[in-house]
Parts: structure tokens; C-alpha cells; sequence
């Protein structure tokens, strides 16, 4: 599946590996840095994602390393604005995704998020205002904004097995960004403590993906 992702927003704070290893399937070990698991707060846009015309997306995301010796990602949950899209990946991907109405607004240099979970999902919620920066100059990049973005694959568990779908972008074109506000409860959905600290901002205008279907990942 081929799509572009658009004002992408990433925030991410340390964890204790010890409150995020069990939220992890078997199968999947946790990838840390500096002896930290990191969670992310992911909210975007995707257009050009055949047939459906653009919308927002907000993922709540840790970094883990299957079975099949793969670095990538494992997501709490994924909400989506379009229904089409949170049931197809429900059934194709086994992805944790919900229904739920979404604005991305980009007004004054700010960027505006908002997320509401829709019914029957218990009401959870997102606001928050980003003001994008500059770029970052390749150089800039240290290994740590790698370890956040540089993932070329997520996993999922089909029909009990765990399963690995392939992920293709160019490098990451961040710029630095400047969190504004937050209030969001969707860590706390995942069976996470409330994040504490201002997270590490990273953002990005635009990237090309492409997004392969799930694969056997358990041998």
C-alpha cells in the first residue's frame, strides 16, 4: 500500500522496560535505548491512500525486536477518522485500531491535533498544539533520533501467530518542533502510567510509504 504522511508530529518519552515488557505479546522482545523502553505519541495525516481521501491518524507506539531478529514497531493502538480504514486493517493487519473523529489544523505556525474516540470504544482523547522548526541537517541526527524513526517493519499477531509487515520510506526529513499543549489519555488506554516530562519532539512535513501486508514472522 502505497500513501503519504503528512504533519507528522513524534513525541516520545523514557519508560521502565520492567512496565513495558509485559504489555508485549510472546514472541517480541523489547528494543530499549540507553536502558529505556520509549514510548511514542504519533499523530498525522495520510493522503493518497487508494480509495480513501486523506485523514488523520494518531498512533500510540513502543520499539521491539521479533522473532525474525527484525527492528520494529509495535503498536497499543492506532485511531483513524475513516472507518473503511480502521476496519480494513482491523481484518488485514490485526492492527488495534479505532473509530474516532479527528481535526489536524494548521493556523498562526501551529499545528492543531485533536482526537475523540468514538462510540463504542471507551472515550479516550487527544489535543495538542506543535509548532513546527527547522530542519535538521543529516549531521544533526544522532543515533538516538535513528533508534525513533529509522523502523522498517511492524509486527502483529495473526490468527495467533506473530506476523511482520515491511515498511518503505526514504530517511526521515525531521525538523525540530516546539510541544505547545498536551492533554490525551491514549497512553494511559495502553495500560501505561501517564507520561511524565516534556518528551522529545520530532516532526515531520511530508514522507513517501509504502506498507507491505503481514508475513509469518515466528518461523
Amino acid at each position: 500500500m502505497r500513501q503519504t504522511w503528512r504533519r507528522l508530529t513524534f513525541l516520545h518519552w523514557p519508560y521502565s522496560p520492567d512496565a513495558v515488557r509485559p504489555l508485549l505479546p510472546g514472541g517480541l522482545k523489547l528494543d530499549t535505548f540507553d536502558g529505556s523502553a520509549w514510548i511514542a505519541l504519533v499523530p498525522f495525516e495520510i493522503h493518497n491512500l487508494v480509495p480513501l481521501p486523506h485523514f488523520p491518524e494518531t498512533n500510540v507506539r513502543t520499539y521491539v525486536i521479533g522473532p525474525d531478529g527484525g527492528r520494529g514497531v509495535w503498536f497499543f493502538s492506532l485511531d483513524a477518522a475513516r472507518l473503511l480504514a480502521v476496519v480494513g486493517a482491523r481484518a488485514g493487519y490485526r492492527l488495534p485500531y479505532y473509530w474516532a473523529s479527528m481535526r489536524v489544523l494548521y493556523e498562526d505556525g501551529r499545528i492543531r491535533y485533536w482526537t475523540r474516540r468514538k462510540w463504542p470504544h471507551e472515550p479516550r482523547s487527544l489535543e495538542a498544539v506543535v509548532v513546527p522548526g527547522q530542519k535538521y541537517a543529516p549531521e544533526e541526527l544522532g543515533e538516538r533520533d535513528h533508534f525513533f524513526t529509522a523502523r522498517f517493519c511492524l509486527y502483529t499477531t495473526v490468527r495467533g501467530r506473530m506476523s511482520r509487515a515491511q515498511i518503505e520510506h526514504p530517511q526521515w526529513p525531521l525538523a525540530r518542533a516546539e510541544l505547545v499543549s498536551l492533554k490525551q489519555d491514549l497512553v494511559e488506554a495502553a495500560g501505561l502510567r501517564e507520561p511524565s516530562g516534556m518528551p522529545i519532539v520530532h516532526y515531520c512535513e511530508e514522507i513517501e510509504v509504502k506498507i507491505g501486508f503481514p508475513e509469518r514472522a515466528d518461523g
